[in-house]
């Protein structure tokens, strides 16, 4: 599939008044994501990009760039607000980038559930739950510029997890609208463990346009560093305030030094040399904590109240990938790692640690998955040749750790490892061309081949 196989000014036509971007500098802008952290990901999407861009104001206008892309045969890749990492909204065949950024429409936000159309940002719809007395159960380090759509089909989880689990657990998405490149396009809405045929797939299963999300009862959160001189102390600190279900919490974030030396606004509040955890406790808990801090040596060198939320700095935005962000515009050299380490001890985290030093610098997040807490790893490595970051995602797999590889754009090679028959057929159903997002599944890949 090439970008000359079809007539781009006939397209342009077709679809009449929608906002049409066609400038080389903003298309390729808007080809973009943050796969640049990869060292690995940026010679192979380079040069890649759309041959325009359109901006459905809504799903009218959804349906009718669907219609014309299938008429045409022209390859559609979708994209919010471009935060993703895996080059996910990168397109490897030219065609249409469909920007959904401006169908920002909050449909309802009541107790307990919010309807939103797929471009509404993350910070706008959680400062619309606020108003009730609600709030998001979990977003990505990027909530202020992310979009819901965007979320959805590149994400996974984030601040918030350690309470309410991922995004693919039953029940953290409750339904979705997509439009399909069939024919005739149409919108289908998908509810129940339906969502998941489109949950996490990275465009490749029709143009989400809304979504119905659950809401979590919204708490004044604290927010705290906590500081100790030993690594595996912190991550034992981490590992027990996981585990106290009567301590709400919203983030607990792990950093072994030197990473903490990176975050240039926090550099006051933790000394070098030392580990840090980055907390976000409901403030009515912060006096259960003090006999965890008490128990391992923990000294908070920074509170903030929850009546200063959203004043100067946020700790959310030290966390995630976020870390990967600050400890690059530092060193640029930097990449990382996404892992789940085994949840029934900490020997192989103290292993790896010690194995590897500086040369894979151990940051970790606390998540509850499936009811049980575990630890993905969001690793910095130095990097200094492919063979060798190959090596060492290699070693972690002999050792147990799961690795979702950042340096991959195919979702196989990601979380999902594999995608079930019936989200195929509902491929096969809804994008019969193969025109969403081509080229990011090795399974479909290979069965056109054959």
């Amino acid at each position: 599939m090439t970008t000359k196989s079809f007539d781009l000014d006939r397209l342009i036509n077709t679809l009449g008044s929608i906002e049409t971007i066609t400038k080389p500098s903003e298309v390729a802008k808007l080809s973009q994501d943050y796969h640049t952290f990869s060292p690995i990901l940026v010679p192979k999407l380079a040069g890649k990009v759309g041959d325009l861009v359109m901006r459905p104001a809504n799903e009218a206008e959804v349906l009718k760039v669907a219609a014309a892309c299938v008429k045409y045969r022209v390859p559609v890749t979708v994209r919010g607000a471009g935060t993703g990492n895996y080059g996910q909204c990168v397109p490897l065949h030219g065609g249409v980038i469909v920007d959904m950024t401006k169908m920002q429409e909050i449909l309802y936000v009541k107790p307990g559930v919010a309807r939103v159309e797929a471009g509404v940002k993350l910070a706008a719809l959680d400062k619309k739950a606020h108003d009730i007395g609600w709030e998001m159960r979990m977003a990505p380090s990027t909530y202020r510029t992310a979009t819901i759509g965007g979320f959805i089909a590149g994400g996974s989880g984030g601040i918030g997890s350690i309470q309410y689990g991922l995004l693919g657990d039953r029940g953290n998405l409750l339904a979705l609208k997509v439009v399909t490149l069939e024919d005739e396009p149409r919108v289908i809405e998908l509810r129940g463990d339906d969502v998941q045929k489109v949950n996490h797939a990275w465009g490749i299963n029709g143009i989400i346009t809304e979504l119905e999300i659950p809401l979590a009862s919204a708490y004044p959160w604290a927010e705290l560093i906590v500081t100790f001189d030993d690594f595996i102390t912190t991550v034992k600190f981490g590992q027990a305030l996981a585990n106290a279900d009567g301590i709400i919490k919203k983030e607990i974030g792990i950093f072994a030094s030197p990473i903490p030396q990176y975050f240039t606004a926090l550099r006051q509040y933790i000394p070098d040399g030392s580990h840090a955890a980055l907390l976000i406790i409901a403030e009515p808990n912060l006096e259960s904590l003090s006999g965890l801090l008490q128990q391992y040596g923990g000294k908070i060198t920074y509170q903030k109240a929850a009546e200063e939320a959203g004043k100067g700095v946020n700790l959310g935005e030290f966390t995630w990938n976020h870390t990967t962000l600050h400890a690059r515009s530092e060193d640029s050299s930097i990449t990382y790692l996404q892992s789940i380490f085994p949840n029934d001890n900490l020997q192989t985290i103290e292993h790896m640690y010690h194995h590897f030093g500086d040369e894979v610098m151990m940051h970790l997040e606390f998540i509850r998955a499936n009811g049980v807490i575990a630890n993905p790893g969001l690793q910095l490595v130095r990097f200094t040749t492919e063979e060798r970051l190959n090596e060492i995602i290699r070693y972690h797999e002999e050792k147990g750790v799961f690795i979702a590889n950042p340096h991959s754009y195919f979702i196989e090679e990601g979380w999902k490892r594999a995608i079930a028959p019936e989200h195929l057929r509902f491929k096969e159903m809804v994008d019969p061309y193969n025109l969403m997002n081509p080229g990011k599944s090795k399974m479909l890949e290979l069965k056109i081949r054959n």
